[in-house]
């Protein structure tokens, strides 16, 4: 007797395919360009369907205007010092050490040197997907 047979006969069964996964993809920032936001400043990412990697580019001086979004954001900095301004506080992160700024959270950044910065966001941030990020321009 079959899996879909019961003791009175056949029956019935529907069954939905099982939904495909996103496929794993592979990619080099060697192979990604660079957007040249303003002259201080080139970004690239990298997203999946529930969060974004960030290359960011500052040059020392480079700001990084007050914004907020919708997304977490984990900033790692992999060279260089960025200064970020949050309601009430401001922290200086340097080359190894990373800051988690949550959803919603209003923060601008100052590069206080030549700086690479690695950013995490969760979920991807769409205005940077849909190119409506003119504060960074």
């Amino acid at each position: 007797m079959s899996q879909t047979e019961g003791q009175t006969g056949s029956r019935s069964v529907s069954q939905t395919a099982p939904q495909a996964s996103p496929r794993p993809s592979l990619h080099s920032w060697s192979s990604i360009t660079p957007e040249q936001l303003n002259p201080l400043l080139t970004r690239q990412f990298v997203n999946g369907q529930q969060s974004m990697l960030a290359r960011i580019v500052l040059r020392k001086g480079c700001i990084v205007p007050e914004h907020s979004h919708p997304n977490e954001q984990i900033a790692f900095i992999l060279e260089g010092a960025l200064r970020f301004n949050l309601p009430g506080e401001s922290h200086i992160v340097h080359a190894g050490e990373i800051l988690v700024i949550p959803a919603n959270v209003p923060h601008s950044a100052e590069a206080l040197e030549d700086t690479i910065d690695f950013d995490i966001f969760a979920p991807p941030r769409q205005d940077w997907i849909d190119g409506q990020d003119s504060y960074l321009r």
